[in-house]
């Protein structure tokens, strides 16, 4: 509220003695405000429809429904919860007066009425409500900007991850490897969501994440020798120990690049897969030799996903049944290479695979 919209704040007295409310809305009158005095809680939720008070004065005894019962649903409505409410009481008792404040009410206004308190007490009231309300806007103000430099930050690390894929790429001499693989990771991990296993685990961000973060498994090849990674044969005991490395470098750069963000989804889970592609599901796998549910899972995905890749890849002129044999040779490592789980919705996907 701006001061000239504070000064003109409109209360409403609920209250089914007439003398009562006369009294009241004289010295709400006097005090600057507006009065909007009406005899019953049915006649004040009207009121409160047509047009929402900065106050309500509300009396404990009435028909129909008491005070007690109309703050209750005043509370329980987001519309009406924030309003500062004052009860209207003759009664001293204790447990009146610590109901009142159970229910949420700001304070009580005791009979007789002495103008000077009631006054006192509305002032500040209403200048408390006007500061709570003008935190709550600046609140949302700045949360919004908040969001804003998030979502800013949040791009440029994307396009981040963007050109280091295309950099992996350059290194790739499977075709569209790397888009499949992103493709596919993304696939499997919305069919996992739909199951009761993983829909805890598997979000709709853990999804859009794990498209671009699967693309860069491989990102430690970078480092290793080209007669090496693009070898044509098969390679060499001392060959294929230095191609391992590559898991330890890759999440090594990617640590180095998001160091100062760890907070960053896409460079926790691109780091936690480019670590744990290799890992096996019986704990024989490298380089950490990590076992089961250890694996993380957006690496576990990958893992199998991977691995399909490279089977159904191996030939140009492929059978009939070549993506049947592929998905058999998959489902004979369940258990030592791939989570069981995991495999089980493969086994329901394979065939929208890219």
């Amino acid at each position: 509220m701006e001061q000239e919209t504070y000064k003109k704040a409109n209360i409403l007295v609920v209250d089914d003695i007439n003398a009562n409310l006369i009294i009241l809305t004289e010295i709400i009158r006097n005090a600057g405000y507006i009065a909007r005095p009406v005899t019953s809680a049915e006649r004040a939720m009207s009121a409160i429809d047509v047009l929402l008070p900065h106050m309500i004065l509300l009396d404990i005894s009435m028909p129909n429904m008491d005070g007690f019962e109309f703050c209750t649903r005043l509370k329980k409505n987001s519309k009406t919860r924030d309003i500062p409410i004052l009860f209207i009481t003759s009664s001293y008792s204790r447990e009146d007066k610590m109901k009142c404040f159970k229910l949420g009410a700001v304070d009580y206004i005791a009979q007789p009425f002495d103008v000077d308190e009631i006054t006192v007490q509305i002032n500040a009231h209403l200048k408390i409500y006007k500061m709570q309300q003008e935190l709550e806007f600046y609140n949302k103000r700045l949360h919004k900007i908040i969001n804003g430099q998030i979502h800013k930050i949040y791009e440029e690390q994307k396009n981040v991850m963007y050109a280091l894929t295309r950099l992996v790429e350059m290194r790739d001499n499977r075709i569209n490897h790397l888009e499949r693989i992103g493709k596919n990771s993304r696939l499997l991990a919305m069919g996992m969501a739909l199951t009761p296993r993983f829909q805890e685990e598997v979000s709709t961000s853990f999804i859009e994440t794990i498209e671009l973060a699967a693309k860069l498994h491989d990102i430690g090849k970078i480092a290793i020798n080209d007669s090496i990674v693009l070898k044509p044969t098969e390679l060499t005991n001392d060959e294929h120990e230095i191609l391992k490395t590559h898991c330890e470098i890759g999440a090594n750069t990617l640590k180095e690049i998001f160091d100062k963000n760890a907070q960053n989804q896409f460079g926790r889970m691109a780091i936690n897969i480019a670590w744990a592609h290799h890992e096996h599901w019986d704990g024989y796998g490298y380089p950490r030799r990590l076992s089961g549910t250890d694996i993380p899972l957006c690496a576990r995905i990958v893992t199998l996903v991977d691995a399909y890749d490279v089977l159904i890849s191996e030939k140009n002129d492929k059978p009939a049944r070549f993506q049947e044999k592929c998905v058999e040779i998959i489902n004979l490592d369940t258990g030592t290479k791939f989570d069981p789980e995991i495999v089980k919705v493969f086994n329901k996907l394979y065939r929208q695979f890219n």
